[in-house]
C-alpha cells in the first residue's frame, strides 16, 4: 500500500465531520444508520496492479443500526488480492474515543456455496455500540477484483496481484447503497502513459481529471446517495442502479485476442487419447455437422459434474487441459466448456472458449464483467455458434434460452467484439395442456389431460425423469393433481415412450383422474374453476410469479424464458345447466406479450381456449403494459365459473 495513498485517504476520511452536518432531513433521520463518507482511492502500477485504500465512516442512529455494525467484514480472494485493516476508531456519542486494536482482526474462510476456491473474509469486532456513535475505519487492499474467471496460477509471491492481462487495469464500481450515504467518492491514480476510458451508467456523478505528482488522477463523486429502490423481478442491480465502469483496455477485440492466446499457449485443448476414443464413438454414424455438435454437447453436459473445488494451476482465465477434465469428470463452467471445446476439436471442428455474464449485461467499456465460461464452434458457413454445456444437462437445447439476450465474448484467433445471444422464439418453449373433462351433478370431475412441452418448458417438466428416482415418478405426477385439489385421485398416467430419453422427442404425459367435490354444488347451481387454470404445472409458468398488480415500473424486468402457453379444456356439464355469464373472448398484442382467449358453451360443453405468448426473457420498461395486460387477461380465465339449471 502506497504511504502517500493512505495518507491522502486518511485526510479525506478525517473530513467526515462536515458530512455529519449534511446528514439532516427525514431521509437520513429515519435510517438505522447513515454512511457519512464512503471513499475508495486506488493507485495503479505500470503492471496494472492496484493498491486500494478503503475508508468508511458510519453513524449509528438506532439499536438495529448498532447491531448491524458491531462487526465489520470485508471479502477478498488470496489468489489475487491481500486485504487488512489499517485502523478502526469509534467516536462515542458521549465524547469518548476508542481506538480499536486492529491486530485483533480475524481472517476467516468466506461463506461459499457450490464454488470453493478459497475466498477469505477479514473481520473486525467493534463491540457494543449505541445510537449516536460513529465508526471510522480504513482497509488497505492490493491486487485486483475478479468474478469467477480472473485468477492466475495461485503463486504466493507479489506477482499474483498483477492482473492476468498484464499492464491493464479495470474496475466496476457500484454507486448504489444499502443505507443513506452523504458522500461517495472513488479516486484512481494512473501512470501518465496509461490511457483509460470510463462511463457512468444509470445516473450522474461529478467527475474530474487532474495531473498530480506526475500522474493522472480521476475522481468521481456523488452526494446524497439514497438506498436504491428495487422492484419485483427487476433486472440485475448492475443493469438498473448507478455504476462506474473504467478500463485501460482499448476494446473488446484486444481482450478476445488475449483470451485466445492464453489458452492456446497453455495447451488447454490438446487431444487426449482416451477422450479421442470417446469422441469417435459418439460421432460414429452422425452425418451432419449439427448432429455431431449436438451429440458432443449433450454428452459433456450430462456427464461432467459441476464441482467448484480448487484444482491448482489453471484456475481463472486459463482453462484446465483435456486430460484433467476428462479424467476428473468434474469442474466449474470453464472445465465443462473446456471439455466440450476439446471434444469438438477432436471431431474436426474449430472451437474456442467464450466469456459471458449470467444475470446482467456487459457494457461496451471493456471492464471484465464476466462470471461464466461457455464455448463457440465455427460452422461450415463460417459463423460462430455459442454452446453452453453447463446450463443444458438433459435439455433439448444446445444454448440454454434461460441465457437469451446475454452478452458473450469469444476468444477467437481473429479477435471478436462483444456479442449477444438473440431472443429465442416463444414457440421454441411451448407448454400445452389439453384437458377433456366430465362434471357430474354431485360435483365430481373425471377426465384426462395431456401436457406437451419443448425447450425450457420441456426441461422443467422432464426433470423428474432425468434427475429423479423412478420410484418417485408417480408421486410427482400425483402432486400435480393434488395442487388442483387435495381430493384428486390419479387413476393412471402415460409417460410416453422413454421419458428419460430427452433427445428423442418433446415431452408428452397423459393423466387420467377423478376429483370428488371439485365443483361446489347448490340448489340448481354449480361453481368450479377451469382445471387447466387451477394450479396445474405452475412450476413451468414462471410468469405467474411476477406481480402484475404493479401499474407502473421504473426499471426493466425479467422472466425465466420466452414462452408460448396454450391451454385448452372441454368440460361436459350435466344436462339442463348453462353458463350464467355471457360468452367470453379477448385478444391483444404488444411489444412484450400477446394474448387470445375464449370461453363459450356449445350444447352441454363449456369450451375454453387460452393462448399466451411471452416474447422475451429480458424486458424493457416499455414492454410492461403489454406484458401485464396479457398476463392479467390470461389469469382472468382462471376465475370461478357459475352454471345454473
Amino acid at each position: 500500500m502506497s504511504c502517500l495513498l493512505m495518507v491522502s485517504a486518511l485526510a479525506n476520511a478525517q473530513d467526515w465531520a462536515k458530512y455529519e452536518k449534511a446528514a439532516a432531513g427525514q431521509a437520513y433521520q429515519d435510517a438505522d444508520c447513515v454512511v457519512l463518507l464512503d471513499s475508495t482511492a486506488v493507485t495503479v502500477e505500470p503492471t496494472g496492479q492496484g493498491s486500494f485504500a478503503v475508508c468508511k465512516v458510519i453513524k449509528v442512529q438506532t439499536p438495529a443500526g448498532a447491531l448491524a455494525n458491531r462487526v465489520i467484514k470485508y471479502d477478498y480472494d488470496p489468489l489475487t488480492a491481500f486485504a487488512e485493516f489499517k485502523y478502526v476508531t469509534v467516536y462515542r456519542a458521549d465524547g469518548e474515543v476508542d481506538y480499536v486494536d486492529v491486530s485483533s482482526s480475524l481472517d476467516y474462510a468466506a461463506p461459499a456455496r457450490m464454488i470453493y476456491w478459497g475466498a477469505r473474509q477479514i473481520m473486525m469486532e467493534v463491540g457494543a455500540l449505541e445510537p449516536g456513535d460513529i465508526i471510522e475505519y480504513g482497509i488497505a487492499k492490493k491486487g485486483f477484483t475478479y468474478a469467477l474467471l480472473a485468477s492466475g496460477d495461485g503463486a504466493d509471491d507479489e506477482s499474483r496481484f498483477i492482473p492476468p492481462m498484464r499492464g491493464q487495469f479495470y474496475d466496476i464500481v457500484p454507486f448504489w447503497c444499502s443505507y443513506p450515504t452523504v458522500r461517495k467518492v472513488y479516486t484512481v491514480s494512473l501512470p501518465m502513459d496509461k490511457e483509460v476510458q470510463f462511463q457512468f451508467y444509470q445516473g450522474e456523478c461529478a467527475s474530474s481529471m487532474r495531473y498530480e505528482d506526475g500522474r493522472k488522477v480521476y475522481r468521481f463523486a456523488m452526494d446524497g446517495v439514497m438506498p436504491f429502490k428495487s422492484e419485483p423481478n427487476m433486472v440485475d442491480l448492475y443493469d438498473a442502479a448507478p455504476k462506474l465502469m473504467m478500463s485501460t483496455t482499448p476494446d473488446w477485440r484486444e481482450k478476445s485476442l488475449w483470451f485466445n492466446k492464453v489458452n492456446e499457449d497453455y495447451g488447454s485443448f490438446e487431444a487426449y487419447a482416451p477422450a479421442q476414443k470417446k469422441v469417435n464413438e459418439l460421432i460414429r454414424g452422425k452425418e451432419t455437422e449439427m448432429e455431431r455438435i449436438a451429440v458432443l454437447t449433450h454428452w459433456v453436459a450430462d456427464n461432467i459434474r459441476y464441482a467448484g473445488i480448487s484444482m491448482g494451476k489453471g484456475e481463472g482465465y486459463t482453462l484446465h487441459n483435456t486430460e484433467m477434465n476428462y479424467t476428473d469428470r468434474c469442474g466449474v463452467c470453464k472445465d465443462i466448456a473446456g471439455t466440450l471445446i476439446s471434444f469438438l476439436r477432436m471431431a474436426g471442428f474449430e472451437a474456442y472458449p467464450a466469456m459471458t455474464m449470467a444475470g446482467s449485461r456487459v457494457e461496451s467499456i471493456p471492464a471484465d464483467h464476466f462470471n461464466h465460461c461457455v464455448a463457440v464452434v465455427k460452422l461450415s458457413d463460417g459463423t460462430y455458434m455459442p454452446l453452453d454445456p453447463t446450463w443444458v444437462p438433459f435439455c433439448r437445447e444446445l444454448w440454454s434460452s434461460a441465457e437469451q439476450q446475454q452478452n458473450y465474448l469469444p476468444g477467437v484467433p481473429e479477435g471478436s467484439d462483444l456479442c449477444v445471444t438473440p431472443v429465442s422464439a416463444p414457440e421454441n418453449h411451448y407448454v400445452r395442456i389439453d384437458a377433456d373433462n366430465v362434471l357430474s351433478e354431485d360435483g365430481t370431475l373425471k377426465g384426462t389431460f395431456t401436457i406437451t412441452a419443448e425447450g425450457q418448458s420441456d426441461l422443467n417438466i422432464r426433470r423428474i425423469f432425468t434427475t429423479g428416482f423412478q420410484s418417485e415418478w408417480r408421486n410427482t405426477m400425483e402432486r400435480q393433481l393434488l395442487n388442483v385439489s387435495p381430493k384428486a385421485r390419479l387413476l393412471s398416467v402415460d409417460y410416453g415412450r422413454k421419458p428419460k430419453d430427452y433427445q428423442a422427442a418433446p415431452i408428452r404425459i397423459t393423466f387420467r383422474y377423478e376429483i370428488p367435490d371439485y365443483a361446489a354444488v347448490g340448489d340448481g347451481v354449480m361453481v368450479f374453476r377451469p382445471m387447466v387454470m387451477n394450479n396445474l404445472y405452475n412450476s413451468v409458468r414462471s410468469y405467474l410469479r411476477i406481480n402484475t398488480d404493479l401499474e407502473e415500473r421504473e426499471h426493466g424486468f425479467k422472466d425465466g424464458c420466452s414462452r408460448l402457453v396454450e391451454l385448452d379444456e372441454t368440460v361436459r356439464i350435466p344436462e339442463g345447466y348453462a353458463l350464467v355469464s355471457a360468452p367470453k373472448s379477448d385478444g391483444m398484442q404488444g411489444s412484450g406479450a400477446d394474448f387470445s382467449g375464449s370461453m363459450v358453451q356449445e350444447g352441454n360443453e363449456i369450451v375454453l381456449h387460452n393462448t399466451l405468448i411471452l416474447k422475451k426473457r429480458v424486458y424493457e420498461v416499455s414492454d410492461w403494459d403489454s406484458f401485464r395486460n396479457a398476463v392479467n387477461a390470461h389469469k382472468a380465465y382462471g376465475e370461478y365459473v357459475v352454471i345454473k339449471k
